[in-house]
């Protein structure tokens, strides 16, 4: 797993990049459609920590902190920024929530706002609680405008890690509680399919949000 990166790196190098995000969104074109898999390809050769996939995104049927249902496919339509962490984690977690943070404060005072949604989910739906989830997002600076943090019923503990497990990450059980794990960002298109993963903490953001402006305008 890739060194963490400081929560004060993370938000220096973020806040480079609110500018661009704007620049991006109001620039965007139905045209930009044409040139996704040129972008996709570019940014392959420049960002070391992407891998470029093109498959169906697995779906699921999970639950917010009020316990109403929320399905993956119910964002068709959209792009979806999706990671799996949880709230008790002591480490690389609660930078993956401030990396995500940082993106979701570039993008939303922009017109892709309304066009992506991030998800969180927890891979410790015992403890997270709903009580836990709905601290969390005010807690790591996510605007619940378009960031959801989703669960499993207590009743069926490892549903979310199982389902980790079909995005490519395990989160194996340690002491104390903690689980061992990697770190991943999940780009999913507006028809459902699985783009990209963001592999680590050292991913350049903006070459993300350039990712994630190209993939609003992509129409096929």
């Amino acid at each position: 797993m890739p060194a963490p990166t400081t929560r004060s790196q993370a938000d220096h190098r973020l806040g480079g990049v609110m500018a661009l995000g704007l620049s991006l969104a109001l620039l965007a074109t139905p045209a930009a459609a044409h040139s996704l898999k040129g972008l996709e390809d570019a940014l392959f050769k420049r960002e070391r920590y992407v891998e470029i996939v093109n498959r169906p995104a697995p779906d699921f049927t999970l639950e917010d902190a009020d316990g109403r249902p929320v399905r993956l496919a119910n964002f068709k339509g959209r792009v979806v920024v999706l990671y799996f962490i949880y709230a008790s984690c002591p480490d690389v977690c609660p930078l993956h929530s401030a990396a995500i943070a940082g993106i979701q404060r570039a993008i939303n005072p922009t017109p892709m706002k309304d066009l992506i949604q991030f998800i969180a989910v927890t891979t410790d739906p015992v403890r997270d609680t709903p009580a836990v989830m709905r601290s969390y997002g005010a807690t790591h600076g996510l605007d619940d405008a378009n960031w959801k943090f989703l669960t499993s019923s207590t009743d069926k503990p490892d549903a979310t890690r199982k389902i980790a497990e079909l995005y490519g990450l395990k989160f194996t059980p340690g002491d104390g509680g903690h689980l061992m794990h990697g770190v991943v960002t999940h780009l999913i298109d507006k028809s459902g399919n699985l783009r990209a993963r963001y592999h680590g903490l050292k991913f350049n953001p903006t070459n993300m949000i350039v990712h994630i402006n190209a993939l609003t305008n992509d129409y096929h």
